[in-house]
């Protein structure tokens, strides 16, 4: 009952001066919303990069000449190129791969009609649609005497089919790569852009052979992209593959690898962790507004103690206890913190929702930070509520009656 009582006279004091009580808990309102749309938003961040990555297959390995990023310089142009021999080599020997995929890129002018598009071509074996996890919109995929004897045909993503054919069926009509002319066999589903920003529907796929013998001129091979199967540890191939490719190119003991490794795992873990470590760290700067907020608070809590001496006089000198002083003051505090906690909420999530939409990335909501966020601003209340509540409890009763 008393507690009843002391949230009543608390409420009743806050009601006195509605202007004076909203100003004071706008700290704690902007504090709150702040932390709630700067972690929401770095959620939906983390959600979309890690989705995007995702989309590029968190089970795949990328094999590369070169050291890539891991030594001085970058990649080494002077590494030895891969061959079909190499990616051969690795299916036949590295258990736990569910399809092995030999890759090389060229850029190049596409050509149908009056149309024209400059787009990428990749030369694969269909093995690519599988790491890939790319399915056919309609068509079919290439035959086997089709990849040995490198044949004119292609795939076409959905960017060059709309640019050189609009709406019109592609399958079976021709267009030209440069100087040669290819029957399209095959259009690939819309895959969308990755999580670069690259547009994957921009591209046309034909047969390696075809790539080496009448486009690029040599047996090169970019990449080899490896995807191993569910329940195999990614870490372990990769450490297969590094070995057998060390020894297939004639790295000694104590010499650096002239290819790299990527585990798409891995960067997948990298740019989570670091738009975490980011999200944490907005998170912590938008949290200091709470402590204006309470210190606002304990300003204005200040300042009614020293306009209300009178009141606190004559409740003590009617019986009253210090506690009971302290109890309504620091009260107070904390309904004004929790009501700006509440407001801070609302609004948090409001704005969390409309700048999703504006950047967009998915509304991720956090119950966790929600509660926490709440449950800080309450203790806000309390700890910078505590110092006037007490100031107001120890006071003379024939002192504070004496007060002008």
């Amino acid at each position: 009952m008393r507690i009843l009582e002391t949230y009543l006279l608390a409420q009743r004091a806050i009601l006195r001066n509605v202007l004076r009580s909203a100003l004071t808990v706008l700290g704690i309102v902007i504090g709150v919303a702040a932390v709630i749309t700067m972690v929401t938003l770095g959620s939906g961040a983390t959600a979309k990069v890690t989705g995007d990555i995702s989309k590029l297959g968190s089970n795949l390995l990328h094999v590369r000449p070169g050291q890539g990023m891991r030594g001085p310089g970058g990649a080494r142009s002077s590494a030895d190129p891969f061959t079909i021999d190499d990616a051969t080599a690795i299916e036949h020997n590295i258990a736990g791969l569910t399809a092995v995929a030999p890759t090389a890129t060229a850029s190049c002018q596409a050509i149908h009609g009056s149309a024209n598009w400059a787009t990428s071509i990749t030369g694969a074996t269909n093995a690519y649609l599988t790491v890939q996890e790319w399915r056919l919109q309609e068509g079919r995929l290439f035959s086997d005497s089709e990849l040995k004897a490198g044949k004119s045909v292609c795939l076409l993503g959905r960017t060059v089919q709309k640019e050189l054919f609009g709406d019109a069926p592609a399958i079976g009509q021709n267009l030209r790569l440069g100087k040669i002319s290819f029957t399209v066999v095959g259009a690939l589903v819309e895959k969308g852009q990755s999580g670069f920003g690259e547009d994957q529907d921009d591209i046309v796929i034909v047969p390696l052979h075809t790539l080496q013998r009448r486009i690029s001129g040599n047996t090169d091979v970019r990449t080899i992209i490896v995807a191993v199967a569910d329940g195999v540890s990614a870490e372990t191939a990769q450490n297969d593959i590094e070995r057998l490719m060390r020894e297939r190119r004639g790295i000694k003991p104590g010499q650096d690898d002239d290819f790299h490794v990527r585990n798409m795992k891995e960067l997948i873990d990298t740019l989570t962790g670091t738009t975490t470590v980011l999200t944490a760290l907005l998170g912590a700067v938008a949290g200091v507004s709470l402590l204006v907020g309470g210190i606002g608070i304990m300003n204005i809590m200040m300042v009614s103690v020293t306009e209300r001496t009178r009141e606190i006089g004559t409740r003590l000198a009617i019986g009253a206890r210090g506690h009971e002083v302290l109890m309504q003051f620091l009260v107070e505090a904390v309904v004004l913190a929790a009501c700006g906690g509440l407001i801070g909420i609302a609004m948090g999530l409001c704005a969390s929702s409309v700048g999703a939409r504006v950047i967009g990335v998915p509304f991720v909501f956090k119950p966790g930070i929600v509660t926490v966020a709440f449950f800080f601003s309450g203790a806000v209340g309390v700890v910078f509520g505590f110092f006037p509540a007490q100031k107001a409890a120890q006071l003379n009763p024939v002192e504070a009656l004496r007060y002008e």
